[in-house]
This record gives structure tokens, C-alpha cells and sequence, in this order.
């Protein structure tokens, strides 16, 4: 009797076993196809990308009205002259960036140091919370442009609606200068300010170059056993020169800016590396070790080029502990709250850098009170409508 109530209920657990996977077969069938083509790759069709509705009017108008992306034509915009591309460049940008400081107010004054070319850039009061404060900066462009003047368009934006002395660096490139040129000049001036500022007052960062120069300066000061600064800015930091990271082909053709990491992109990081391994950390610094890194502040968008670079670096941080705030913008494309300074959008930016630097940045050595630095402007209690806020 036993054995045969014992062998029904195996039947019902076999016939409702049965049942089960034959519901997860039927309901599993289109996972089940998916796994399997995951094995090569998605074919992705072709589909209409509408405005993001959750942006900003000012972002969507841009969008709206700009060019369409166009990956062919991207792909195969490489210069056959890097230098005359940059020269090009670099005059269009200039003039821009001269035409935004003065409608700001604020002060570009070149300077040498330590053998590095520098701009001090100067804002017209400084935050009374940023008084004894300084962002050491380095530019973006893919390592081969916006030398000199042309690279100084955030840093106007940052002195401008921070109120925080900018300190950039105008760090040598290829053709003439490939690696690590520009990590040399970056550790060159670092140590300078050591020299005259407390580490825990001075704050490093830039955008998409520039972030990823940010960390493998880190990576240098670690291994040269030098004290690293007390905060991070990391503006979608290119911090892979490989072509590794999902949105570099989920928004390819979606990115206004970079448009596709095959063409130009590619081909100034070889240029760059000048034929050093890609993965080096202290090319590629997500390959590093992130042990006691500074607090970073990251930012970056929804079809920015660069979203998988960010976000791999934030869990690179927070796997080692380091404090890190990810800023994810809607709609943004690569730097756009750099290329749309009006919006919304980049006002938040600069608005939450700045307190996230209050947070993080420590009041000055009180015997170098100015950190070597030897401008005296106004201190103003507030950043408020800046200037370059009331003239946009």
C-alpha cells in the first residue's frame, strides 16, 4: 500500500515536473532564442530615436535642430594631418573660449611651471567656500587637440559658476609629444603645488582626456609615493583606450559628439599611446588599482559614448571603497553640459561640483593661505547668477 501511495506521488511530482518545464519551455521560448544569439552578438534594426522627453526644452532644441549623427561619415574622418586638424581646431575653439571669459569676467593668464605651460584661470570672486580651494585641470580632446587657449572652455565655466581658482594644464600631445608627455607635465605641476599647498585643498579633474588623465596621474602619485589630492573630478573620463564597454555600441550613431569610437577616436589613442600596450593603467587607467583614491565627482549621460567608461570606473571606486557620486544626465551626449552651457543640465553640473568639492576639500595650510598663487581677487560669499549665467 505504501509503495503504491509512494509511487503516485511520484508520478504527480513527475507529471507536475512535467507541467513546470513545459511552462517555462512555452513561456521560456523567445529567452531561449535570445541566449542563444546573445552567443554572437544582436543584430539591432533600425528604429527612429525620439527627443528625450525628460530633457531639458534647451537640450531637446539642440537636438532638434543639430545634424543627425552619421557613423560612415565619422568612421572615415580621420586627418591625414594631425597637426593641421589641430591647429584648425584649436583657432575655432580659442576664440570661443577668449569670447565666453570675457562676458564672465574671468581672468586667463598663462603661466610656466615646472617646464609645464599653464593658464591660471581666474574667476572674478572667489566662493568664500573655495577660498583656500584649487582644481588642478586637465583638457579634454582626445589627447591631440584643444591646446593652449582651446582647452580652457570648462575651466571658464567651472571659475565662472563655482567660484574656485582653476589651475590647467596645457599638457604637450602628439604628433610632436606622444605618452606619457602629457602624465610627465601632469606629475610635474602636481608636485609643484606640493611645494606651497596642502594636498587635502587641491582638487584634480577634467573631462573625457582630461578625466582619464586625472587617474592615471593617480596612478603615477601612488607608485611615486607622493600624497594625493583631496578630491576627483571625472567628467566622463576616457578611461579606456581599447574598445571595450557596452554603450561604445549601444550609442554609436546616438553620441552627437563622439558619433562612433571607430575613426578618429581610434586612431588618436594609438597616436596617443605611441605604441605603448592600450591596456596600461597608466594609459587605460581602469586597469589600475582604485585603493585609496580621493572622493571622485562623475558625470555623464544617457547617450554619451562614454557611459560605460564612467560607470565602470564608479564600481572600480566603490569596489575599493572610495566615496564616488555618479551623475547620470538625461539625454546628454558626450560633454554635452560643456557644448550646451545654457541648459539645465549643465548648470546642475557645475552647481553640484561645486558643493561636492565643499564637502571633500579641506581648509588651507594657514602658512600658505593663497597656496602660492599670486593673484589676490575679491572673495565673494556666494556663486549665484555668475556673470557668464547673466550673459548666456
Amino acid at each position: 500500500m505504501r509503495k503504491r501511495r509512494a509511487s503516485k506521488q511520484q508520478t504527480h511530482m513527475k507529471g507536475g515536473y512535467r507541467l513546470g518545464l513545459g511552462a517555462v519551455a512555452l513561456l521560456g521560448l523567445a529567452s531561449i532564442a535570445l541566449v542563444q544569439e546573445v552567443r554572437e552578438g544582436w543584430w539591432v534594426p533600425g528604429r527612429q530615436l525620439p527627443l528625450p522627453a525628460a530633457a531639458s526644452p534647451e537640450l531637446r532644441e539642440v537636438l532638434r535642430s543639430g545634424p543627425v549623427p552619421n557613423v560612415e561619415a565619422a568612421r572615415k574622418a580621420v586627418p591625414a594631418d594631425w597637426a593641421r586638424e589641430a591647429e584648425r581646431n584649436d583657432r575655432a575653439a580659442a576664440r570661443a573660449v577668449r569670447e565666453a571669459a570675457r562676458r564672465a569676467s574671468v581672468s586667463l593668464q598663462p603661466a610656466t611651471i615646472a617646464g609645464a605651460r599653464v593658464h591660471r584661470v581666474w574667476p572674478p570672486a572667489i566662493a568664500r567656500e573655495h577660498q583656500n580651494h584649487l582644481l588642478l585641470y586637465f583638457h579634454g580632446g582626445a589627447y591631440v587637440l584643444n591646446a593652449g587657449v582651446a582647452g580652457l572652455m570648462e575651466p571658464v565655466l567651472i571659475a565662472a559658476r563655482i567660484g574656485i581658482p582653476v589651475l590647467a594644464v596645457d599638457y604637450r600631445m602628439p604628433p610632436a609629444h606622444p605618452f606619457p608627455a602629457a602624465l610627465e607635465d601632469a606629475v610635474a605641476v602636481y608636485r609643484a603645488q606640493l611645494e606651497t599647498r596642502d594636498p587635502c585643498t587641491l582638487a584634480v579633474g577634467g573631462t573625457s582626456a582630461g578625466g582619464g588623465l586625472t587617474l592615471a596621474l593617480m596612478q603615477r602619485l601612488k607608485s611615486l609615493g607622493l600624497p594625493l589630492p583631496g578630491a576627483m573630478y571625472l567628467g566622463t573620463p576616457w578611461a579606456d583606450l581599447t574598445k571595450t564597454g557596452d554603450s561604445l555600441w549601444i550609442n554609436e550613431g546616438i553620441d552627437r559628439l563622439l558619433v562612433t569610437y571607430d575613426g578618429p577616436l581610434h586612431a588618436a589613442a594609438r597616436l596617443y599611446a605611441g605604441g605603448h600596450d592600450l591596456r596600461d593603467p597608466l594609459l587605460s587607467p581602469v586597469y589600475g588599482d582604485f585603493a585609496g583614491l580621493p572622493p571622485a565627482y562623475l558625470v555623464t549621460g544617457t547617450r554619451d559614448l562614454f557611459l560605460s567608461h564612467t560607470i565602470r570606473v564608479h564600481r572600480r571606486l566603490r569596489e575599493a571603497g572610495v566615496p564616488a557620486e555618479l551623475n547620470v544626465y538625461e539625454g546628454l551626449s558626450h560633454g554635452d553640459y560643456i557644448g550646451v552651457p545654457d541648459s539645465p543640465e549643465s548648470r546642475a553640473v557645475y552647481r553640484e561640483l561645486g558643493a561636492f568639492l565643499s564637502r571633500h576639500l579641506s581648509s588651507a595650510d594657514p602658512t600658505h593661505p593663497r597656496g602660492g598663487e599670486t593673484l589676490d581677487p575679491k572673495v565673494s560669499g556666494t556663486t549665484d547668477g555668475s556673470p557668464l549665467d547673466r550673459a548666456s
